[in-house]
């Protein structure tokens, strides 16, 4: 786990606002989460503790929990904050970390907020973000992407009875529903920033709320993300922002996920070249991994009994089914080799089970696959890997037959108690790694 910032609290009248910075800068960057959100524990999820340390490796970054949120003073369910008190809190933040001028980045339903901020206070506003957000989520005669008021009765009811649980959480991120331990954490957190009444009260209030009439008001540069398949805020309500501030950027994400993406660093990025204009080379760095690579068999013989034209489509039937489950299990495409693919995770487990969801669907297109899996410490250069872990795993495909996905020693013991099996495959040298190695097949 990385250790949280320092949580501090600064007084807007009778309630006190929890706040964390990290990061030089500049920029300053104020990151607003809303319900849901709770910094401190957030911190214990590796995925959101990298994309907050990402975000300060460009800015000075200003996190804090609304009122009624995680850290910041709790609320009443008959006393909820409205979105100009929800400004002065972010005005005070800003005050307290001695910030004159901020980019604003808002997700969900701190996007409403946010916009109030950039409307009404323009000279504290140095740019505008937001994240799977929206103007009004009603649907009225002039904005027909709206969704109906029983459809919003019926979404409080069901923040009421399944807030903080882990079926909720997977509902809410399709793509992180395999992943119980970021469910978990997420779960944890989500309980942990408000009980569920108070938060379906608070949800409620936002959700009938409109701040269209803001939109033409706001000056700052504004980046408007969002996912490409939310349930909950279609992506008609992201374009519908971008389409009514004026120069606004508009940036489709892939995916489903209401509160996170399966890719947080391209969000990240996306940010970072918004605010700089150039996205950040990260330094050499050193972290435990796992590295997939996958290989087509007999690839050369099929593409020359296909022809080209042939090969050429079943290899990009090959490509989209790869990526499409990288995405699902929250895996990292590094490189691709022509035939197949070199991916990274950061946990052996769902790794494995995304191995096993490919060679399944790669068959079904009559392709067999051979895969290898292992964890150990790699080198961070930009986008790529490096380091004796890589050369590792590029070695096991030799050693698995068509279909099978063998893994090291290393790896096995890892995944202890994940209801995956094993077959021993022996002990073997690899070729330019020292020592030897036991490795084992994964049984399906």
């Amino acid at each position: 786990m990385t250790e949280s910032p320092e949580t501090r609290f600064v007084a807007v009248g009778d309630a006190d606002i929890a706040y964390q910075v990290l990061g030089e800068g500049p920029p300053d960057l104020l990151y607003c989460y809303g319900m849901g959100s709770h910094m401190e524990l957030a911190w214990e999820s590796p995925a959101y503790a990298e994309f907050y340390t990402r975000l300060a490796s460009f800015s000075r970054l200003i996190m804090l929990d609304r009122r009624g949120t995680g850290s910041s003073e709790g609320i009443s369910r008959t006393a909820i904050p409205t979105w100009e008190e929800s400004t002065e809190d972010i005005v005070a933040v800003l005050s307290a970390a001695g910030s004159k001028r901020a980019a604003i980045f808002a997700a969900m339903d701190s996007g409403p907020v946010a916009i109030l901020l950039a409307a009404m206070h323009p000279e504290m506003v140095s740019a505008l973000i937001l994240f799977n957000s929206s103007a009004r989520y009603l649907e009225a005669d002039d904005y027909p992407i709206g969704h109906s008021p029983d459809a919003v009765d019926t979404f409080v009811e069901a923040i009421t009875a399944g807030w903080g649980t882990d079926e909720f959480t997977r509902l809410a991120n399709p793509s992180m529903a395999d992943d119980a331990e970021w469910v978990h954490l997420t779960s944890k957190a989500i309980r942990s920033s408000a009980t569920p009444r108070t938060a379906a009260a608070q949800l409620n209030y936002n959700l009938r709320n409109d701040v269209r009439q803001a939109l033409p008001l706001i000056q700052a540069p504004t980046l408007v993300l969002h996912v490409q398949e939310s349930a909950l805020v279609p992506i008609a309500h992201g374009r519908y922002l971008a389409e009514h501030i004026s120069g606004a950027t508009f940036v489709e994400l892939p995916g489903g996920d209401n509160t996170t993406t399966p890719e947080l660093y391209v969000m990240a990025d996306e940010i970072a070249e918004f605010l700089t204009g150039e996205r950040p080379v990260v330094e050499i760095e050193r972290i435990l991994t796992t590295v997939v690579f996958t290989d087509i068999v007999g690839s050369t013989e099929r593409a020359s009994s296909l022809g080209g034209k042939r090969w050429r489509a079943l290899l990009d039937a090959h490509d989209r089914v790869v990526r499409d489950q990288l995405r699902r299990f929250h895996g990292r495409e590094i490189n691709t080799t022509g035939d197949g693919f070199v991916a990274s995770f950061d946990g052996p487990a769902r790794a494995i089970r995304c191995a096993q969801t490919i060679t399944a669907a790669a068959g079904k297109l009559g392709i067999k696959l051979r895969v290898g899996l292992h964890t150990g410490e790699c080198e961070i250069r930009g986008d790529d890997l490096g380091g004796v872990a890589v050369h590792i795993a590029a070695r096991l495909e030799s050693f698995a037959d068509p279909g099978q996905i063998v893994v090291t020693g290393t790896v096995k013991d890892l995944v202890v108690g994940s209801g995956i099996n094993f077959e021993d495959r022996g002990e073997h040298e690899l070729k330019g790694v020292p020592g030897s190695w036991k490795l084992f097949a994964v049984v399906n």
